[in-house]
């Protein structure tokens, strides 16, 4: 069993802005600037309110409440930004967020294991599933075609896949 998350990753801190405690922030979401309309943010395990937040070039900067020197700003480099999974708007039936889907084994109709989601890759075309078993292989995120079923409570993923493809 592989139940929901409660919270979802959305971002990182990658780096320092200024001496006043700010960081740069490098956001999952779309656009990258979504990122800010929730709150509070979950930062190792614990919730943090955003004193101020902006786009700055290609990236975004946050200030934290109570966080207000470069010194204490440096230690939350590398740090997972999440947030509460019910401040996320529900997805339709059969959608689902990448997240979600990260992790979960992954299985032909065959029932041969293919091995987990280690990553998703957005293309051009399609999206991507990496997953990873005896060896990696790159996945089309087609639901109805190459994905038949996403069972998120079993932790479980079905696909029509050739395994020797």
């Amino acid at each position: 069993m592989n139940p929901a998350p409660t919270t979802l990753v959305l971002g990182q801190i990658s780096g320092l802005y200024g001496v006043r405690g700010w960081v740069k922030v490098h956001s999952y979401t779309q656009p990258k600037d979504n990122i800010l309309s929730y709150t509070p943010w979950i930062i190792r395990g614990q919730p943090v309110e955003l004193e101020a937040g902006k786009e700055h070039g290609k990236t975004l900067v946050v200030k934290f409440h109570g966080i207000d020197d470069r010194e204490a700003a440096a230690a939350l480099i590398h740090v997972d930004i999440s947030v509460d999974r019910q401040q996320l708007p529900p997805l339709p039936a059969g959608e689902f967020y990448w997240i979600e889907l990260m992790g979960l084994r992954v299985i032909t109709l065959a029932g041969v294991e293919l091995g987990r989601v280690t990553q998703l890759l957005e293309t051009g075309a399609n999206d991507v599933l990496v997953v990873q078993g005896e060896r990696e292989r790159l996945l089309p995120y087609l639901p109805g075609q190459v994905l038949s079923r996403i069972d998120l409570a079993a932790g479980l993923i079905e696909v029509d896949w050739d395994p020797d493809f």
